[in-house]
């Protein structure tokens, strides 16, 4: 029963409350619409209930969605970490690989020049002049064969007044050292009082040479004997002409230790192409002769360690006064020096630099069993 018909109930002006009618009716109203109030309470209980539990799953969802957002940042973030120690230790990774890859490429380049330098070693080996050599039937062990061994010219500068005597024994140049002092006689009662010192040459001890081909020269061996001018001039000729392979020449020369002769262009472009034919045909002495053409090697001394030797045969005298000629002073002097009384004994060879002079003494074949000096 609606509102409208429950007014009009009360409205009814048969049915006043001033009779028990009319109170029964309005009685009966009042409870249809505390009912009706009690419904719609129940029904807004239930709905605010619902209303409640809707808002508690919605704060359990957003706690949940909260959690979720959190941990996803938390694995974000460390995904992140892992990411980027990743990439710092790939960073790390490609500065080792870049210094990896410079020693490698470094390396590299000295390989390349290594191999460069063995080629022009293998050139170097081409490059020895040919000599025929004959077995003689004589064989040893390799443990006897001999080293090879540099056999230097010293220069010494000789001051005034002194003098070289070399002997043939060095127990006799001991002796003279030991004396030191020596009287020498001059004849009548003239005579001169001189000092004998050890002479100490230096030597080198090691001497390593790098060695490289001239890209301007050429060296020809395989000639025949004839006139050395004559030789040059043709060979000149020969070489300066561009059908023969050649260019124009800016020196021509022979070297006079092995009569090979080194020719020098004045442009670089032609010595190779000739050492690569190696054999040329030349016409010397009205004929065509075979001659070979080999790179011409440059040396430069690498390394070079000296060391200081004592002439064991070899003494210097000191204090030599200018009293008479030179040529009769070291004869005098050679006299006496020679004499076993005196301490001497055989004189291999005899220098004499008077005061005031300059002289230079010349020691070749600088070893134990050798001495020579000039």
């Amino acid at each position: 029963m609606s509102s409208d018909e429950d007014f009009s109930l009360v409205d009814d002006p048969q049915m006043s409350e001033n009779t028990l009618e009319g109170v029964k009716a309005a009685i009966s109203c009042y409870k249809k619409k505390h009912e009706l109030l009690l419904e719609e309470h129940k029904e807004l209980a239930a709905a605010r209930d619902d209303r409640r539990d809707m808002a508690k799953q919605f704060k359990q969802r957003t706690d949940k969605l909260i959690q979720a957002t959190k941990d996803d940042q938390r694995s974000h973030n460390d995904q992140l970490a892992n990411e980027q120690m990743k990439l710092d230790q790939l960073k790390l990774e490609n500065d080792e690989l870049m210094k990896e890859l410079q020693k490698v490429e470094a390396a590299l380049k000295d390989q390349k020049a290594e191999n460069k330098h063995l080629r022009q070693q293998t050139d170097v080996f081409g490059a020895v002049p040919e000599k025929k050599v004959v077995f003689t039937g004589l064989t040893a062990n390799a443990d006897d064969t001999e080293e090879f061994e540099m056999k230097p010219h010293i220069v010494y500068p000789m001051e005034g007044g002194t003098a070289l005597v070399t002997f043939e024994e060095e127990s006799v140049a001991k002796k003279i050292l030991t004396m030191k002092e020596h009287k020498v006689d001059l004849g009548g009662e003239c005579s001169i009082t001189v000092e004998a010192k050890q002479v100490h040459l230096m030597l080198p001890k090691l001497v390593e040479i790098d060695t490289d081909v001239c890209p301007h020269r050429i060296l020809i061996s395989s000639l025949p004997k004839m006139d050395t001018e004559m030789l040059l001039n043709k060979l000149e000729i020969h070489f300066s002409k561009r059908k023969h392979g050649g260019g124009e020449v800016d020196e021509c020369e022979m070297m006079p230790d092995s009569g090979n002769v080194v020719l020098t262009f004045v442009d670089q472009n032609f010595a190779k192409g000739l050492t690569e034919t190696e054999y040329h045909e030349v016409k010397l002495l009205q004929t065509k002769h075979k001659v070979r053409v080999t790179p011409f090697l440059n040396g430069k001394i690498t390394n070079l360690e000296t060391k200081m030797t004592a002439c064991l045969r070899t003494v210097l005298l000191t204090g030599i006064p200018a009293v008479m000629e030179q040529e009769t002073l070291q004869d005098l002097l050679e006299i006496h020096f020679q004499k076993n009384g005196n301490g001497g004994g055989e004189i291999e060879a005899f220098l004499y630099n008077p005061v005031g002079q300059q002289a230079s003494a010349l020691f070749g074949g600088i070893s134990p069993g050798a001495e020579e000096n000039k």
